[in-house]
């Protein structure tokens, strides 16, 4: 047990959960091994409390770093900030050429404003829709974050919101009051949304673009055009998406345009900055309700999202990591059938991830997970790609992994998995957490 799991057991009695993001519990990637904690991170390089170097090939930071770790244009920016002063009496104007960068990418859009976490903006984004569509019921597809608002769709059931992240959540905390007010439908099935509308005061639909599998049969075209009948305001979370296939949200690649958008994690490559935009005439029901927080004015997060931008529109970074992504989509294709193994490759391009057709699919990922950082990888079944995956990290990454398919060959032939493995299975979602 190395430095970085003493200490997540000493966080885990100190801090409810261990940490603040459940993505990065010990516990979801290789419980009582994993090393938990950094000292330095940089391109795609971690070190951990011992000093020991991998290759982050896992979610760099849950796809906060789409240009690297510690990109070295977007820190000198946000070093300056903070020589000249983060906070004041007085507004940072950084935020005001951030409104007019995103409105300029969206031309549907009129107005923004800004947060540092996607919990966050998606919670504005629902009160501000709410505010202007003047009901409270909210049709959604996707995850959405943590607040009140999304998990209380679980309130009516407890699988709700397992097609969308969270498989058994359990809302506690979450005023009961609530039910009935957040009704989830499935992606690309655009007749249950029809009938939720239907059947319901829809004020809201609000849904990702993409996550695990693209439009089919016209569904984001359909799903604008209803909206727009029944007077509905449609929000887009891009999160996750925005800034990976396109310069700005993916609708752009679908050429669909809602009426708010949320961006997250890729804007200000690993400095806390989240956006909302939208159209003046929703925007402006901000006014008319209350959205407002002391360290929304702070000056790093606009000023590391400027320099982000910027970087990013040079380097045109969202094709590089989408044809990277698409590269390893084919190469985990081609090193399964080398096995003769059955797996399953989704994701959007630059953030490909795979699962083995397999009863032992979760302990074949733990049994990757422990293998991996054994050669100096942080690795899973998932990869947020970055500039800094170059050509000879993938080779090399695959060079490892394909040792470690053929093991997992064996293991479906008849060797024991369970034997293999130095810790328990890795989690999957809250029903192995409680």
């Amino acid at each position: 047990m190395g430095t970085g799991q003493k200490l997540w057991e000493k966080a885990k009695k100190i801090i409810p959960g261990g940490n603040m993001l459940l993505s990065k519990r010990a516990e979801m990637f290789l419980p009582e091994q994993w090393p938990a904690y950094f000292s330095k991170s940089k391109g795609c390089k971690v070190w951990d409390l011992d000093g020991i170097e991998y290759t982050d090939m896992s979610i760099m930071g849950i796809g906060t770093n789409t240009l690297g770790y510690g990109q070295s244009e977007v820190d000198e920016a946000v070093i300056k900030s903070v020589q000249n002063g983060n906070m004041s009496t007085f507004n940072c104007a950084e935020e005001v050429s951030l409104a007019e960068r995103l409105i300029e990418m969206h031309p549907w859009a009129d107005m923004a404003r800004f947060a540092r976490s996607g919990g966050e903006a998606n919670a504005i984004a629902i009160r501000i829709a709410r505010a202007a569509s003047r009901k409270d019921k909210v049709a959604i597809c996707g995850y959405h974050g943590w607040h009140d608002w999304y998990l209380s769709v679980n309130l009516d059931d407890k699988e709700g919101l397992d097609e969308h992240l969270l498989p058994g959540l359990d809302p506690n905390g979450v005023p009961k009051n609530l039910m009935g007010t957040v009704l989830p439908f499935s992606y690309n099935n655009f007749e249950e949304l029809e009938a939720l509308v239907a059947m319901h005061n829809i004020g809201v639909i609000k849904m990702e673009v993409v996550r695990s599998e693209v439009p089919e049969n016209d569904f984001l075209y359909k799903v604008r055009n209803l909206a727009t009948k029944k007077g509905i305001v449609l929000i887009f979370d891009e999160c996750t998406s925005g800034f990976r296939e396109t310069f700005g949200g993916l609708h752009k690649k679908y050429e669909v345009e809602p009426d708010i958008a949320v961006f997250g994690k890729a804007l200000g490559n690993g400095y806390a900055i989240t956006s909302v935009i939208g159209r003046r005439e929703v925007m402006e029901a901000a006014q008319s309700t209350f959205i407002s927080s002391t360290f929304w004015t702070e000056r790093i997060g606009p000023t590391a999202a400027l320099k982000t931008l910027e970087v990013m529109e040079r380097e045109k970074s969202w094709n590089q990591i989408s044809e990277t992504g698409n590269s390893i989509k084919l190469l985990w294709q081609e090193l399964a059938q080398k096995h003769g193994l059955e797996i399953s490759i989704n994701g959007l391009s630059s953030i490909p991830n795979f699962g083995f057709n397999s009863p032992n699919a979760l302990a074949y990922k733990t049994l990757i997970t422990q293998e991996m950082l054994k050669k100096g990888f942080l690795a899973s079944n998932l990869i947020f790609i970055s500039l800094a995956h170059t050509s000879d990290i993938i080779n090399g990454y695959f060079d490892a992994l394909d040792q470690i398919f053929s093991i997992i060959k064996e293991c479906e032939e008849g060797k024991d998995v369970m034997s293999l493995l130095k810790s328990p299975v890795c989690h999957a979602g809250f029903k192995r957490l409680n």
